[in-house]
């Protein structure tokens, strides 16, 4: 188990490079499929849709795949008014959920229409600031932040945690996970973002000087950010009456188990250095 998840965490690790470094279209693309995938596990574990039932597929279910389709062909396509691009689709598809409501009312249940957008929102549009990012002047390197905010917050809070944990965190929710180890991935994390500032920002002169402390705020953010999201996926997980999302990626489980936190730092670290490097 240990040897394939390596594999796996290594094959995923190469995809997600290549697709920050070429970036444009491809990006959107690798993005569209990781979205889809992971509503698909949202939809499943909050049973907005369920298997071997009466529909295979219903219309909430099939609203939120197509709203995916068409948030992300208008992210990279329209490149001006990013803002009102979003609210533009956030409205089309929830008067399109509200209009399979009434009129087919009352075969879908008012909560799974709520599931629907929310899963839309949570997930495809959230995945969706990465691209957002990696367009952004500076983008191919300030899109790395999004990951050292998630992945290498995990990596330290799980590496502290198993030799220093002794606090639960959340008892109930995720019984592994220690106050000791967030502390670490909050610290990692903050590390890690004063090196990628001196490393990436200054080897290649970009924005003037860099500003330090302006990468530990949102390391600090970002960490803390990360963990929020990490457990709010497993609660809906743990309320689905699941131990994974899926087995799409092998050692891993789903995109879920693995994206749960990118989920919430991309928006996050988008508005940060947008803030910050004022782009």
């Amino acid at each position: 188990m240990f040897k394939t998840r390596v594999i796996s965490g290594a094959i995923l690790v190469v995809l997600i490079s290549l697709m920050n470094l070429i970036g444009g279209p491809f990006m959107g693309v690798v993005l569209f499929f990781i979205s889809v995938q992971g509503l698909y596990e949202f939809y499943r574990a909050t049973g907005v849709f369920t298997e071997g039932g009466e529909e295979k597929h219903n219309a909430p279910e099939i609203i939120g795949y197509l709203g995916t389709a068409v948030y992300y062909f208008f992210i990279m396509m329209i490149k001006s008014n990013s803002l009102l691009k979003m609210l533009l689709i956030l409205c089309i598809v929830f008067v399109a959920l509200l209009a399979v409501y009434v009129f087919y009312f009352p075969r879908y249940d008012g909560t799974l229409v709520m599931k629907a957008f929310f899963g839309f929102v949570y997930i495809p549009v959230m995945l969706g600031f990465i691209y957002s990012t990696r367009m952004m002047p500076c983008g191919k390197y300030l899109v790395w932040l999004i990951y050292i905010a998630s992945w290498i917050c995990d990596t330290c809070a799980y590496l502290i945690g198993i030799k220093f944990g002794k606090h639960k965190l959340a008892p109930v929710l995720s019984p592994n996970k220690s106050i000791e180890g967030a502390v670490g991935g909050i610290a990692g994390t903050v590390v890690i973002s004063i090196l990628f500032s001196f490393i990436f920002m200054r080897a290649y002169e970009l924005n003037g000087a860099v500003n330090v402390l302006q990468f530990c705020l949102i390391g600090f953010i970002g960490a803390i950010v990360s963990q929020v999201g990490d457990l709010a996926a497993s609660a809906f997980k743990r309320n689905g009456d699941a131990k994974d999302y899926g087995v799409i990626i092998p050692g891993h489980g789903g995109v879920m188990d693995r994206f749960d936190s990118v989920i919430f730092t991309a928006p996050m670290i988008f508005f940060l250095t947008a803030l910050f490097f004022g782009v």
